[in-house]
């Protein structure tokens, strides 16, 4: 039996550097093109055979093994976030404003390595494994655009695997629940519409940023009053408020409600709005103004296969003990990966990679979001034994 654990060692200064030279050249969005280029350019030094533009900048690599077999999907996500970095570190940010601050740098760097792991072990894989670089993922829909391209077809996958370093959880510990994992992420805005007029004489304006407050305070109690949270794992966030006017003295004509939503299956998202609009219309009308009502859908659920998932708990025992494997790790963050599970069945999972005595301890999103780099090497391990579990079956 392989021993992948030695294996992914092997590669940790590798790893790191790799994962450093990412973090220093962030790249937004679609704009990832040093990035992908860099990806593709590893890929075809290895030998797989390489597609890229797919999905606008996404890269598509193709292992085929010495024998037949099934084919085993790897997506790893490429775009960092208009964040300034506040790290200090030696290797931050070279791009003001842009850092990688949710681990992107990480996974491609992980992806990669399970990519030249499996490439030592051609000859005795039956069936394919199929490398999905991503652009897009944070909110830009990516995955749909490569799927659109034809990212999941010629060849089908059978089976799709992604993860997430997560510093929610300490370096070690695995998320492998199944089932819906992540949420379904939508945001919405309301134009509420007034009449404008001076401050000192209310009484002649219809006055859309007294309706506005009513109708933060009446949306903040969907969830609970309209909705059972527990059942419909739901949550609701007014995130931003902005008027037409900045004066002091003037009541303005508009005022602008951003927010978002999260659940983990459709129905409920599609309930949620439904009430977002009937409350925004009652609320407003109460008021005397009217409402423009927005909502998009950025994603679906993300939900495990249960017998992918099942079958790569017991692959990851070889990697790690089995009271690191936690079964109940759940977040309301989203991910795009969803849209690949939709069509493959597959498994999603998270590998810690907090560690307090070095003070890596911020969230996603921050900007002094940092990883452990002891989480590569375990990444690559846990990653290649998922695949090898379906590929190399006779060890």
């Amino acid at each position: 039996m392989i021993d992948f654990k030695v294996e992914a060692e092997g590669l940790r200064d590798e790893l790191i550097a790799r994962r450093r030279d990412f973090h220093q050249h962030p790249e937004v969005g679609f704009e990832v093109m040093r990035t992908a280029g860099l990806v593709a350019d590893e890929l075809r030094r290895l030998g797989l055979e390489v597609q890229t533009g797919i999905g606008r900048t996404g890269v598509v690599a193709t292992l085929e093994g010495a024998q037949d077999g099934p084919t085993i999907l790897v997506r790893a996500d490429m775009d960092a976030l208009p964040i300034q970095e506040e790290t200090g570190l030696p290797f931050a940010s070279c791009v003001p404003g842009v850092m990688h601050a949710c681990g992107h740098d990480a996974h491609m760097t992980i992806a990669l390595g399970v990519a030249k792991l499996m490439t030592q072990q051609r000859q005795h894989l039956a069936g394919r494994i199929k490398f999905m670089f991503q652009p897009g993922e944070e909110g830009h829909g990516g995955a749909l655009e490569m799927i659109a391209d034809g990212a999941l077809k010629s060849p089908v996958p059978d089976v799709a695997f992604g993860l997430h370093v997560w510093t929610e959880l300490p370096l070690g510990i695995i998320g492998v629940a199944d089932g819906p994992i992540m949420s379904g992420s939508s945001i919405f805005t309301l134009i509420v519409k007034g009449k404008g007029g001076h401050a000192a004489m209310p009484y002649k304006a219809i006055d859309p940023v007294a309706c506005a407050g009513q109708l933060i305070t009446a949306l903040h109690t969907i969830v609970g009053r309209k909705m059972d949270a527990m059942a419909g794992a739901v949550v609701l966030s007014v995130t931003g408020v902005h008027t037409s006017s900045m004066g002091f003295n003037v009541i303005p004509q508009e005022v602008e409600i951003r927010g978002t939503f999260r659940t983990f299956n459709a129905y409920t998202s599609e309930m949620l709005e439904q009430h977002i609009r009937s409350v925004s219309e009652a609320v407003c009308a109460s008021a005397g103004c009217d409402v423009d009502v927005w909502v998009k859908h950025l994603t679906i659920p993300t939900i495990n296969d249960d017998e992918v998932t099942r079958r790569a708990r017991k692959a990851f025992e070889r990697i790690v003990h089995p009271s690191c494997l936690d079964e109940d790790v759940r977040t309301m963050a989203s991910e795009d990966m969803s849209y690949i599970l939709d069509e493959v069945p597959g498994m999603y999972f998270f590998v810690g990679a907090a560690n307090n005595s070095k003070g890596i301890t911020y969230g996603h999103h921050h900007p002094r979001f940092d990883v452990d780099e002891d989480v590569l090497p375990l990444g690559v391990a846990l990653l290649a034994t998922a695949v090898a579990d379906y590929l190399m079956p006779e060890g």
